[in-house]
């Protein structure tokens, strides 16, 4: 069997748009690091995606076989279901978050990287830690501005 690594992830707000958070659990053999960002004014959908290309940014070993798990069927379905492929084509025309899209396709190997839903706020412990980390980072103070969302929305 091939060595992979897992990466976990998930999203926190305070609001839709409003404070958020991402929180990311990557493991490889004995290896683990927990990532935690966030914004002061953002979305659910941008965190959950940005959570992912943190996570496939943060990867050093590029030929290995990377398993992402999140509770997004906004993301997951996105991938998984080709439909990214197709607004991309389209150029993100009437497509939320397009600089977020086209960072994650940059890093994104259809042929390495399999994205897999799991249920929020259930039995899986590295996504439950993932949504502590984003939780309390949305909750911090003098959070950085989401240039991304605020350039996509002037």
């Amino acid at each position: 069997m091939d060595a992979f690594i897992e990466i976990y992830t998930d999203r926190a707000a305070r609001g839709n748009p409003g404070p958020g958070g991402y929180g990311i659990v990557l493991k490889y053999k004995n290896f683990r690091k927990e990532i935690s960002g966030g914004f002061n004014h953002t979305t659910n959908n941008r965190m959950e995606l940005l959570a992912v290309i943190i996570g496939l940014e943060s990867i050093t070993q590029k030929d290995l076989l990377v398993k992402i798990y999140s509770d997004s069927k906004y993301v997951i379905d996105s991938i998984n279901l080709k439909w990214v492929f197709r607004w991309q084509k389209n150029g993100f025309k009437n497509k939320a978050n397009p600089d977020l899209w086209q960072r994650l396709l940059k890093c994104y190997n259809i042929k390495k990287h399999e994205l897999i839903w799991v249920k929020g706020h259930a039995d899986n412990i590295e996504n439950n830690r993932c949504d502590e980390l984003a939780v309390q980072i949305s909750k911090k103070n003098n959070l950085p501005i989401d240039e991304g969302y605020v350039f996509l929305k002037v």
